[in-house]
């Protein structure tokens, strides 16, 4: 179960390195991305398949680019993982608290 999280959470990681990527040199490709991340060609294009189903960026004739929902997303981004951390952090105290009863 928590092996799953952990992938759940290194994809997310990745997601979000090709997200800041294209953020930072719209328009950008696979193949730069891919050599600047070190992230295998598949991976690259599936992180940015994922992004453009959520329609965080869009493709264009010179690589992917951003939308206008992108600047929302980020701007509440860390507000959610916070968030995210804080829920972890309660199931840790909670786990913990029940291995003492």
């Amino acid at each position: 179960m928590i092996d799953r999280l952990e992938k759940e959470v290194d994809m997310l990681e990745r997601h979000l390195q090709v997200l800041k990527m294209v953020i930072e040199n719209e328009p950008i490709g696979i193949v730069k991305m891919s050599n600047e991340t070190g992230y295998p060609h598949h991976k690259v294009r599936y992180s940015l398949r994922v992004l453009e189903e959520e329609n965080l960026i869009e493709p264009s004739s010179q690589g992917a680019i951003t939308t206008d929902h992108t600047s929302e997303f980020v701007d509440d981004l860390d507000e959610k993982i916070d968030e995210i951390v804080d829920k972890m952090d309660n199931m840790k105290i909670d786990n913990a608290a029940e291995v003492e009863n």
